[in-house]
Parts: structure tokens; sequence; C-alpha cells
């Protein structure tokens, strides 16, 4: 399913009673064969793509279920369940699910803000699942870790591909579970996309409550690029897998975090229901 660029205020709502009861749900992934040749890319598997400004997504379920065990002979096991790539998106009470590369939050192109505000939902995933160059902000919400397909637990919350000078994913007033194994698991590496030195990659997670899973060292680098190089932090965090700031896990100042709130993403967008 999408939602065209020259679709502008489109809202999608699940009638149900629960955010459970209506389902998108569909199973491409990265390197499943398209019917006139090649293969969809990490992009093309989405199942929902947003490329209109003033979007909504309220009550209900979107997911991607892509097999991994059954098709460990695809070369590309990333399945996106929500692809966005444009700005005032306001995802509200939603649960988005799937393993890697669940909810891509991206822009139309590297020079154009796009605004994602997702609150009250449940981000459900183990690789890369939250990602993106969007200024997005996660907010009062549940992140919930899963297993990969053989079991075993080991991933990564965050890969932002920020531009410079544009702020990246912002986790704040929210919950990290899920039934996966202690010390198992990054918030976040920065995904320098095509090898681009140019990027600035930004999460901060903040007055969030992190299960054990959670490294006590828990930023990571990627593809040859240090996160010490981009914009990694936290502030105000507690849970099990909370812990003091180190060299390994920078903390914001109060000074710092103070022009790091949710108000200071979505800079003059006031999110609501329509």
């Amino acid at each position: 399913m999408k939602v065209p660029s020259n679709k502008p205020h489109v809202t999608i709502r699940g009638t149900g009673g629960s955010r459970k009861d209506t389902t998108i749900v569909y199973n491409n992934a990265s390197g499943t064969p398209k019917p006139g040749g090649g293969t969809y890319g990490t992009s093309g598997s989405a199942t929902v793509a947003v490329e209109a400004d003033d979007f909504q997504a309220r009550n209900l379920t979107i997911s991607n279920d892509f097999d991994e065990k059954a098709n460990q002979s695809l070369n590309g096991h990333q399945a996106v369940a929500l692809r966005t790539a444009a700005d005032k998106v306001f995802l509200d009470g939603i649960i988005v699910s799937g393993d890697q590369d669940t909810l891509l939050l991206d822009t139309p192109s590297k020079d154009r803000l796009g605004r994602v505000y997702v609150s009250n939902s449940y981000v459900i995933g183990n690789v890369d699942f939250i990602f993106g160059r969007a200024t997005a902000v996660v907010d009062k919400s549940v992140i919930t870790l899963k297993k990969r397909w053989n079991g075993t637990s080991a991933g990564y919350i965050t890969a932002p591909s920020t531009a410079a000078n544009r702020k990246g994913i912002l986790i704040a007033n929210s919950t990290v579970n899920g039934d996966v194994s202690a010390g198992t698991f990054y918030l976040g590496r920065p995904w320098h996309a095509g090898g681009d030195a140019s990027l600035d990659p930004q999460t901060t997670v903040r007055n969030t409550n992190l299960s054990n899973a959670i490294k006590s060292a828990p930023w990571t680098d990627m593809s040859g690029f240090s996160w010490k190089d981009d914009r990694f932090a936290e502030y105000g965090n507690y849970g099990a897998g909370a812990g003091p700031a180190s060299t390994n896990r920078p903390h914001l100042s109060a000074a710092q975090a103070a022009g790091q709130e949710v108000g200071d993403w979505l800079a003059g967008w006031t999110p609501s229901a329509s």
C-alpha cells in the first residue's frame, strides 16, 4: 500500500476496539524477486509506504511477516513494515511489527525535512529496526526487542542516517523491553547510507525505561564509521539497562538536554488528531 506524494492529508484509522483488530500485512523482503526482474530492495519491501505530507495512522497494526527461517537462501532479509518519506507524519496508537528494518523513517531527499511523531505506539524488531534520516520522535511508546529467526538475542534498535545540521531520532518517555537475553542489544549505530561521510547520524534516548537487554556500552560502529564521530547520547534513563555516564556511554548535561526536548524536534509543528 502506498500513499503517493500528491495525496497529502490522508488518515488511515482502524475502527476496532483495539489496535490489533485492524492489520495491514505483507511479506516482501529486500531480496524478494520482483515480477518484472530484480528485487524489491529495502525501501521497496515496505508493507505500507507513505510519501505524502500530513499523514496520520491511528489504532491499527502495520506488519511485515517475512519468514527469515524459511527464506535463508534469499540475499537480503531486511523487511520493512512502514516506510515514511514525508513531513508531518503522525503515528498514534499503532503497532509496527517486523524483524530487521521494521520502521524506516526517511525524507524525500537529503535536503528535505521530514518530521515524524510516533506516540502511544509499539515498535517491534531486532536489527536496525528504527532507522533512516527523518527528524523523528518516538514518545510515550514501547519498543519491544525480538529474538532473531534462529532464537539468538542480538540486535540494534536505531540506525540513524541523519543529514548534517538536522535532528535525527529522539526516543523519549518510553519503555524498551522484550523477551531477549541480558546485555545483547545496542541502542544504535551510525548508518552512513551509501558510505556518505557527510552525514551526521543522531540518536538521543532520554527519560526512558531500559530493560537489562541493553548493553552497558550501548552504541557501536557501522560499516567503518565510528559512533563517536556522530551524535549519540542519553539523558535521564532508568531501569536495569540504564547506566552511568562514561566515555562509552555519553550523557547529555542538563543544559544540553534542555535543547533536546520533543518540541525541539517537532520545530513548530503540533501533531493533533484529524
